[in-house]
């Protein structure tokens, strides 16, 4: 869910730094938002990605007895 949060906030940020769509605002800079988006979304990205990571790998504990034959 985290990797695709990335992703659409990439894509928001690039639209915003690269000035695809024009939106007249005086109180944020556009552009400045943009780069802060893109940079939430790779930090997203990674963050997702290195707990999945850690998620997967887990330890399996084997218990073998070796009994002395019994006569």
């Amino acid at each position: 869910m985290a990797i695709g949060l990335g992703i659409v906030l990439i894509v928001l940020g690039l639209v915003f730094a690269l000035d695809v769509i024009n939106i007249d605002t005086s109180a944020v800079d556009t552009g400045t938002l943009g780069w802060i988006l893109l940079a939430v979304g790779v930090l997203a990205i990674v963050i997702s990605l290195v707990v999945n990571q850690q998620r997967q790998r887990s330890t399996v504990v084997e218990e073998r007895r070796n009994n002395p034959p019994t006569r």
